[in-house]
């Protein structure tokens, strides 16, 4: 099993207190499910309108808070005694700057925050890795509260890529990994051996609504299978946005006409694992670990 770097189970001591900043997905409650097992119960924050509802996270002590209010989201954490903190799920917006009201906390961070938001999702998430750190509060990465969320290398169920599906699996590693240099996206679907459809700010879901909508409308008539390819960015902040698929991920593969899901072993997660092999199994999807420099077959 290839894990990424820092990937091991962090070692948290009696009085450690984990937070796990909540977005959308089933990432934030695999994490928080995870530590309360382990005796560690989390705080939880709900990012207000991403979170999603109905989950185990509302069990937790926690709050929500808007987007808006994130310079406020450093002195609950203070007050929480919170230790660590994890930063899980989807965001789908950026903050409203109408929307956010001065404060103290705001002004200390607001040089920071500027900044963030012009070097686009990466350099944004780097500086709020910096700036919990700067105030004592150590980040760490979903996979190292729940190792086992790592994709392995090779062959992850019952199926296999036929020989075609390589020349589609290394073209959208190669386009996923060339629009993350560009910090634009981590996912790319190729068909008959070229990348067809690039991942924007829209997300993986949408991607594959669109290449749905390309078989349907006859755009790529004639060309079966194909391939959906995640990986992480060149300069990938491991300790945030790591690419991740789930059982959603597999019915929407499934739905666009696609052969399998290929996704970068050791730095991409794999949500309800069981779940996401057992409907892929169904459905005659192969799901692959790929190595990071590609594969050859």
């Amino acid at each position: 099993m290839t894990k990424a770097e820092g990937g091991k189970r962090i070692n948290l001591s009696a009085t450690d207190r984990v937070a796990v900043v909540a977005g959308s997905g089933r990432l934030p409650v695999n994490v928080a499910d995870s530590l309360a097992q382990a005796g560690h119960p989390p705080f939880v924050v709900l990012l207000e309108g991403e979170a999603d509802p109905g989950t185990s996270l509302e069990g937790y002590a926690g709050k929500t808070i808007a987007i808006e209010q994130f310079a406020s989201l450093l002195p609950i954490l203070k007050r929480q005694r919170v230790t660590h903190v994890v930063l899980a799920g989807g965001v789908s917006r950026r903050p409203m700057w109408r929307a956010i009201r001065p404060s103290l906390a705001l002004l200390r961070i607001l040089p920071r925050a500027v900044s963030a938001l012009a070097r686009g999702d990466d350099g944004l998430l780097r500086i709020l890795v910096n700036t919990f750190e700067d105030y004592g509060i150590k980040v760490v990465g979903a996979h190292q509260i729940v190792p086992d969320l790592l994709a392995v290398e090779g062959r992850m169920g019952a199926n296999a890529p036929q020989a075609g599906d390589w020349a589609d699996l290394n073209a959208g590693l190669e386009a996923a990994r060339t629009i993350g240099a560009l910090d634009v996206g981590q996912a790319a679907v190729a068909v008959g051996g070229r990348a067809i459809a690039l991942e924007g700010i829209e997300g993986t879901d949408l991607l594959l609504d669109r290449v749905r909508e390309l078989r349907n409308n006859g755009r790529i008539a004639g060309r079966k299978r194909g391939v959906l390819v995640k990986c992480a960015k060149p300069n990938q902040e491991l300790r945030a946005d790591l690419p991740t698929i789930g059982p959603a991920t597999v019915d929407a593969a499934h739905a666009a006409g696609l052969a399998g899901i290929g996704v970068e072993a050791g730095r991409s997660l794999v949500l309800d694992y069981g779940e996401v092999i057992e409907r892929a199994d169904k459905l005659g999807l192969f799901v692959i670990g790929l190595s990071g420099e590609g594969d050859k077959e």
